[in-house]
């Protein structure tokens, strides 16, 4: 694995661009982003505000209807900082809305899930790196390491949350 950059928050009109699905949720039509992307409602650390971001859903437990969501521009993003200050959020995927809990992963967690997404989806892993900042050489090895940088948060049900679970 390598570094190649840290990659900045989008400005202008690659802001815009980076901002559409939010649109297309808000216009209910979410459903045509499938169950690859969830819309994250949270509240502004600072200014107590509803905020809302587009962010891929890399793995999804049927189980316990628990997400994980990677930070595109690892702890400096907003809705990332947001979650840590106040993990009550809602995630909507297709049409179905929860209540949510957001909790940090660990960086071995976060390892293991990226190699597991790149097994599930062997193109598009070096692409999402690449987006992260790391180029990777596509052994499993090179994406436990990645997974290790990028800052992944899971989102559980409300109810099957505890107190105690609110992040390492």
């Amino acid at each position: 694995m390598k570094v190649l950059d840290t990659p900045q928050p989008p400005s202008g009109l690659r802001r815009l661009f980076f901002r559409l699905p939010v649109h297309l949720y808000r216009a209910h039509l979410g459903r045509l982003l499938g169950g690859r992307f969830m819309l994250l409602t949270h509240t502004g650390r600072v200014s107590g505000r509803p905020r809302q971001v587009v962010i891929e859903a890399i793995e999804h437990d049927p189980r316990d209807g628990s997400y994980v969501g990677p930070s595109g521009y690892g702890r400096r993003s907003d809705w990332y900082r947001n979650v840590l200050v106040n993990p009550d959020v809602t995630v909507q995927v297709g049409g179905r809305v929860r209540a949510m809990t957001a909790a940090p992963l660990p960086p071995a967690e976060g390892g293991e899930l990226m190699a597991r997404y790149a097994a599930r989806y062997p193109r598009l892993a070096p692409r999402l790196a690449r987006f992260m900042g790391f180029e990777v050489d596509g052994s499993q090895g090179d994406y436990r390491a990645v997974g290790e940088r990028i800052s992944f948060v899971r989102f559980t049900p409300r109810h099957l949350s505890s107190p105690g679970d609110r992040g390492t």
